[in-house]
């Protein structure tokens, strides 16, 4: 094994129409794998965690929240967190992680949101936004409930890791395009399937200043210390920690 690859099964909620209810039939399975994954809990949540700092008495909108451990970690700093997805299946199991008074509620990012103007200090956006073919009315929406000078932090497929792969396996590779991918998962004793739209570099920041977001941070980090000990089949032919799996960046709402 070259490198550690995105297992497909590391993914959290959907945010296109057509794909509202598709996490409802893998809910568990899919929230009992992200607690102890690789991907997941040892390098994407650990790396938003890092790029939000302090977070005490912020009002933190989690965009895709899923089961909610990224909003139970948030809060656990100190941050007051509300918690969106498509996927009413996956907001059961966080309600039941963080409790019946938690401000958790179905909302489709490809829809307008349920939220006034500036309601927000920050948005994060874990791994939700390849879900998306067309990021712009998402991206003014979450531009629209931050407050002036409002952070929004995003994870998504690193588009390089997706041409590497497609390459590797023999096939075309259209990196420059937006490109549909549907994939089918099994967990839990359920299947579903969902779909991604990839996009290179230049597509994702262009999308940003777009819609009035000054790009930051841009961010290939590398997993929490331990992990290759913990994880050493992935790690084994790897030099460090570091490895193409997804791209963080932090936005400034100018």
């Amino acid at each position: 094994m070259s490198r550690v690859t995105t297992d497909p099964r590391d993914r959290p909620c959907l945010a296109e129409p057509a794909g509202r209810a598709a996490y409802d039939p893998i809910a568990e399975g899919y929230a009992a794998e992200n607690e102890v994954s690789l991907v997941n809990a040892h390098y994407e949540r650990p790396a938003v965690l890092e790029l939000a700092g302090d977070v005490t008495g912020r009002r933190i909108l989690d965009a895709g929240c899923g089961a909610g451990p990224l909003s139970a970690a948030l809060r656990d700093r100190g941050a007051r967190v509300t918690g969106i997805d498509a996927s009413a299946g996956m907001l059961e199991v966080a309600r039941r992680r963080l409790g019946p008074d938690a401000d958790l509620r179905v909302a489709d990012l490809a829809e307008p949101l349920p939220f006034p103007d500036d309601s927000f200090d920050d948005v994060v956006a874990s791994l939700v936004l390849h879900y998306l073919r067309d990021w712009g009315p998402t991206l003014a929406e979450l531009r629209r409930v931050l407050v002036p000078g409002g952070r929004l932090i995003v994870s998504v497929d690193h588009p390089f890791a997706l041409a590497l792969t497609r390459r590797l396996a023999g096939e075309k590779a259209n990196y420059f395009g937006v490109t549909e991918r549907t994939e089918e998962w099994t967990m839990g004793g359920g299947s579903t399937r969902l779909t991604f739209w990839d996009r290179p570099l230049h597509a994702m920041t262009d999308a940003f200043t777009a819609t009035g977001f000054r790009i930051g941070v841009i961010s290939e980090p590398p997993a929490v210390p331990g992990a290759p000990e913990m994880f050493p089949e992935e790690f084994a032919t790897l030099s460090g920690p570091r490895f193409l799996g997804f791209l963080f960046f932090v936005l400034k709402a100018d």
